[in-house]
């Protein structure tokens, strides 16, 4: 029973973690449009495979800061200043983005399998969320650091990212205004996210110092 709440909480996590417009989905997602869903599927297979191994880099780095309190406040310090940073930069350095126009060139199922590979690797957001959301989760005893709960929780987020690269890409152009509207004010939102964790983080480095 334990094995399947972890499946599902792994496929839930990466359902909430990838389903807000980004690059990889939106990449995806014009991908199928311009070249079919043959190669939009081979650009994903690539895509989840490296999601994969950060997932599990991801718990891996968690059972270790779990098992070292110290080093969880230095990283807390640490991430208040980057998410800090963050916040900055997208509410007030950062362009907004513009609606690019123009086709995708067409390339081979292999390039597009790299492709995918490539801006999945580039992406540096699963690995601080996972991290976080095992963390969470090991607090409540919804997850444990066990090799099996680990695999399973990690071929739950495997799933998840799968099925909602192919909701985007079969069902994008019935969404398409909802998403060029999220990716015209993406900066706003990156940067309110970033400054509500960086006001947690915060929050939480002052209860530390104060216990």
């Amino acid at each position: 029973m334990n094995l399947i709440v972890s499946l599902f909480l792994g496929f839930v996590t990466a359902f909430i973690g990838i389903t807000p417009p980004g690059l990889l989905n939106m990449t995806a997602a014009k991908v199928n449009l311009k070249e079919g869903k043959r190669s939009a599927l081979w650009f994903i297979s690539g895509a989840v495979i490296i999601i994969f191994f950060q997932a599990y880099l991801a718990i891996l780095f968690a059972r270790y800061i779990n098992e070292h309190s110290d080093v969880l406040i230095l990283l807390r310090e640490a991430g208040f200043g980057v998410f800090t940073a963050l916040t900055i930069y997208f509410l007030w350095i950062a362009k907004k983005p513009k609606k690019k126009k123009g086709k995708i060139k067409k390339y081979s199922s292999t390039k597009r399998f790299f492709l995918g590979m490539l801006l999945s690797a580039l992406n540096f957001f699963p690995i601080p969320y996972y991290v976080f959301v095992s963390i969470t989760l090991s607090s409540y005893n919804l997850f444990f650091y066990d090799m099996v709960y680990i695999l399973v929780f990690v071929t739950g987020v495997v799933i998840g990212s799968f099925l909602v690269f192919y909701f985007y890409i079969t069902f994008f152009q019935k969404i398409q205004n909802k998403t060029d509207y999220i990716m015209r004010n993406m900066n706003t939102i990156i940067g309110t996210i970033t400054g509500l964790i960086a006001a947690v983080t915060l929050f939480n480095i002052i209860r530390y110092y104060l216990r």
